[in-house]
């Protein structure tokens, strides 16, 4: 019996916020177990626990693009994301920004929290051949970057998305390993997408994706 449990593949399961994010690897892998949240924190926190609750998953996957703070990395590199937090959920008083962890609403170091990070320490994590950095999640993109600077630098943070912080966290509340990739498509507050580069990093992220599958699948069966 536990010989034909390890022959099983393995269960991962892939979530995205949008099917056009990894619609490359859905034309290469129909059968694959594919989760679309929809946009946001709110879509991407109930349709996953939804998931998880009704199916059970060895490896949970998210992937999509993601804005860039650092120009050097703004080139559609793909990353693996170490921490996640929600970095605009909190209290906004005489024009400065407190978390809930700075108004003392919340304690930063309570399950699933460290320090207010969400942080994967799934071993894969360090593994998977991506260059590994930190993110955070938030509920408004804006062409605005003197707020969303300001936040990165409280939180030395490399990438900005909207669902990030949502995925880790039910992940992590769940105890389900999970990888968060990003392809970055953008300098964040770059709205003009005639200066993305939307079409390459999700070609890059869909090609890291087959990759990581295949190494899934064949590091389970040894």
């Amino acid at each position: 019996m536990n010989i034909f449990v390890r022959n099983l593949p393995m269960q991962i399961l892939l979530v995205a916020a949008t099917e056009m994010e990894i619609a490359p690897f859905l034309k290469d892998n129909p059968s694959a177990d594919i989760l679309i949240t929809g946009v946001g924190i709110h879509a991407a926190t109930y349709q996953l626990t939804k998931r998880i609750h009704q199916f059970d998953h060895d490896m949970i996957i998210q992937a999509g693009i993601a804005g860039a703070f650092d120009s050097d990395a703004a080139s559609a590199t793909v990353f693996a994301v170490r921490s996640d937090r929600f970095a605009d959920i909190g209290i906004l008083e005489n024009n400065k920004f407190k978390s809930l962890f700075d108004a003392n609403l919340a304690q930063e170091n309570i399950l699933p929290f460290k320090q207010g990070s969400l942080i994967n320490e799934t071993e894969y994590l360090h593994h998977c051949g991506l260059r590994v950095c930190d993110a955070h999640t938030v509920n408004l993109v804006s062409e605005n970057t003197e707020h969303s600077m300001e936040q990165a630098e409280k939180y030395k943070s490399s990438l900005e998305t909207m669902e990030g912080a949502a995925f880790h966290y039910v992940c992590l509340q769940e105890e389900v390993p999970f990888l968060q990739i990003r392809a970055v498509s953008n300098m964040v507050g770059e709205r003009d997408k005639s200066k993305w580069f939307l079409h390459k990093s999700i070609e890059n992220l869909c090609v890291e994706l087959n990759r990581i599958f295949e190494e899934l699948q064949q590091a389970h069966h040894t």
